[in-house]
């Protein structure tokens, strides 16, 4: 095993991190609290390289990989600009587009997507499924050389700046199990009977949630991306490169969140000394480094085994063991860096208590503790399903 960082990574993870220090915390709460959507950051981004990082090169991309793309996200994040669109857009969808759909759709979209000029947004979420895909009730029925699309979805991220959103629903139900079997479709953002309500959250983000409709939406045939009914086999292309872009997300606001407690404690002085110099203070700080530092390494095997088409289950166990960890250690090197601030850590200027909403979200979405945690002891462990 080689842990040195080589060269092409060093140089992206540096370029990166100045694209996104030019801009900062400041200009990514002023995008989120104005209902913008950071366009100028994610343009950067592209103009880059990054966006289409893990899309190949016969597609507009960089031909490189989800640990190429994780570098950028952790960048993003660890400048203050934490960014769900990298996370939904290029890891997500464009990851389930190169590997499922027809030549056709890749060069519709993945060019445009790899370039910035669009981004496309992910939808299988919905009120009374939750975690049970198998659940899905928003259904897609064909109709000649259409389907006609009806239900809802829920907590759809980014849905207002995606000229297109990727769809799971049901097209019909397994006759031994009953479960229903699910399909993907690339529906424009403007189609017909589409409609959306944006979701009041307490969360600061360029990227707002949505609840979807679809209302006898009428989709092309040949928008079907991959199988009819092997949607939820197909739709892990993206869940795991959705884990592991998360992990690197927290692992870049820890590190944000670490940098300013850091400066702080050598900075504030209370009774003749640095508040870093009390145990109390440094010993906090010092095991939230440790976690982060475990995370990464959880991400950057997750990442490799993505990248490298590892065993299923160990990459999927991996994507899920990085998301758990990293979001740990981001919740908790958050709360201690605003501990560290003590009264100043709960101040706006301060840049620490308005990622908390985004930094907590990452414990329960896409999957919960719980359910990583399912994960394991099912898969992993071999124990028995309690469900």
């Amino acid at each position: 095993m080689d842990f040195s960082v080589s060269d092409e990574h060093m140089m992206i993870r540096e370029t990166a991190a100045k694209i996104a220090g030019s801009y900062g915390h400041d200009y990514y709460m002023a995008e989120s609290l104005s209902g913008g959507d950071a366009s100028e950051l994610w343009e950067a981004m592209a103009q880059a390289g990054f966006v289409g990082a893990n899309t190949p090169e016969v597609y507009g991309g960089a031909g490189m990989g989800l640990s190429e793309l994780a570098i950028m996200g952790e960048e993003m994040a660890a400048a203050g600009c934490p960014s769900p669109m990298s996370v939904i857009s290029p890891a997500i969808v464009a990851s389930i587009l190169v590997r499922h759909a027809s030549e056709e759709l890749k060069q519709e979209f993945l060019p445009r997507m790899a370039s910035g000029d669009i981004v496309l947004c992910f939808a299988i979420t919905e009120p009374d499924a939750g975690s049970n895909a198998h659940e899905v009730s928003t259904t897609a029925v064909r109709e000649a050389d259409h389907y006609r699309l009806n239900g809802g979805k829920y907590y759809i991220s980014g849905f207002d700046q995606a000229a297109s959103v990727l769809v799971v629903a049901r097209t019909g139900r397994d006759a031994s199990s009953g479960r229903g079997r699910l399909s993907l479709f690339l529906v424009d953002s403007d189609a017909d009977g589409l409609a959306a309500a944006e979701i009041d959250i307490q969360m600061h983000s360029p990227e707002r949630q949505y609840t979807l409709s679809f209302d006898e939406v009428l989709v092309p045939a040949g928008r079907l991306v991959g199988e009819e009914g092997r949607g939820l086999q197909q739709v892990f292309a993206g869940l795991n490169p959705e884990r592991v872009m998360g992990a690197a997300m927290c692992i870049g606001i820890a590190r944000y969140a670490l940098g300013k407690a850091v400066r702080y404690a050598k900075e504030r002085e209370v009774w003749g000394r640095p508040i870093g110099a009390h145990q109390a203070v440094a010993h906090p700080l010092a095991r939230s480094h440790i976690a982060v530092e475990q995370a990464r390494l959880l991400v950057a095997k997750a990442a490799w085994l993505y990248d490298t088409d590892g065993d299923p289950v160990e990459a999927g166990a991996a994507a899920n063991l990085a998301k758990m960890a990293a979001a740990e250690a981001a919740g908790e090197a958050l709360d201690r860096a605003i501990q560290t601030h003590g009264g100043n850590g709960m101040a706006t200027e301060y840049g620490l208590a308005t990622l908390w909403g985004l930094t907590r979200t990452w414990r329960i979405a896409p999957i919960s503790d719980q359910m990583v945690l399912n994960f394991v002891a099912t898969s992993v462990l071999g124990l028995p399903k309690s469900y």
